[in-house]
C-alpha cells in the first residue's frame, strides 16, 4: 500500500551528527584511557539501549554509574549541536514530499526540548505537523515514547512509513504495525542494517526514487 505519510527519525537520519558523536565519545573514551573509535567502529557497535552500546565500547559500569559519562556526554554533545548541520539534500527531500502533498511527523530519541530548538535552529521545523522527542536525556523508551506519539496522532497505521537509520528504528516500527525504510548513512553501517533487512537506501536523497511507495497523487 502507498503511503502519504512520513514518521521521520531525526539523529543520523535529518541531522548528520555521526562525525560529532565520535569526537564525544572519543573525548569520554580517552578521559577513561579506553581505546577511542573510529567512524567504521562506532558505525558497527552504536545501539539502543545506549547503555548497550556504552559497554560495547568499553565503559565498565561496576566502577561507574552510566549515568555519568551519559551526562558527559550530552552536556558535549549540545556543546557541538550547533556547529552540526543536516544531511545536504535534506531539505530538499523535505520539501519535495511536502509538494507532494505528504504529512510528515519527527520521533526522535533527542530530548524534546533540544529537538524544537535544533529544528527551529535549521529552519525546518515548518515541514512537520508534530515533532516527538524523549522527556530524558538518557535515550531510552524511543518505542514507548513513538506508540504513545501515534495514539495521540490518531493516524491509520498502514498509512505511515517510519524512516530511519538504525535497526532500533525497524524495531519500533515492528512494534508500533508500521512500514519502514531504513538509510545507511548514519549511525550503523549498511552491512550491518543489510544482516536483518532489505528495506535499506544508501541515501536520503534515494527516498523518493523507491517505486510505489508513496502516493503521490495526495494533495
Amino acid at each position: 500500500m502507498t503511503k502519504e505519510m512520513i514518521i521521520w527519525d531525526w539523529n543520523g537520519t535529518l541531522l548528520n551528527d555521526v562525525d560529532m558523536c565520535v569526537e564525544c565519545m572519543n573525548v569520554l573514551l580517552e578521559k577513561r584511557k579506553l581505546r577511542p573509535l573510529t567512524r567504521e567502529t562506532y558505525r558497527d557497535v552504536f545501539n539502543f539501549p545506549v547503555k548497550d552500546y556504552y559497554e560495547k565500547a568499553g565503559f565498565d559500569f561496576s566502577k561507574e554509574d552510566f549515568e555519568v559519562p551519559a551526562k558527559e556526554f550530552m552536556d558535549l554533545y549540545h556543546r557541538l549541536l550547533p556547529e552540526t548541520d543536516i544531511f545536504p539534500c535534506a531539505t530538499t527531500v523535505l520539501e519535495y514530499f511536502r509538494k507532494q502533498g505528504l504529512r510528515q511527523f519527527i520521533v526522535s530519541a533527542m530530548e524534546h526540548i533540544s529537538l524544537v530548538k535544533t529544528l527551529k535552529m535549521r529552519g525546518i521545523l515548518r515541514y512537520f505537523e508534530a515533532v516527538s522527542g524523549i522527556d530524558n536525556i538518557y535515550a531510552g523508551g524511543k518505542t514507548e515514547m513513538a506508540g504513545a506519539f501515534l495514539e495521540r496522532l490518531g493516524l491509520p497505521s498502514e498509512k505511515m512509513i517510519f524512516i530511519g537509520d538504525t535497526l532500533h528504528d525497524r524495531e519500533v516500527a515492528q512494534v508500533l504495525g508500521v512500514d519502514y525504510l531504513l538509510v545507511a548513512a548514519g549511525h550503523q553501517s549498511k552491512k550491518r542494517l543489510l544482516e536483518r533487512t532489505n528495506r535499506v537506501v544508501d541515501r536520503l536523497s534515494d527516498i523518493k526514487n523507491v517505486p510505489g511507495l508513496f502516493d503521490t497523487t495526495v494533495h
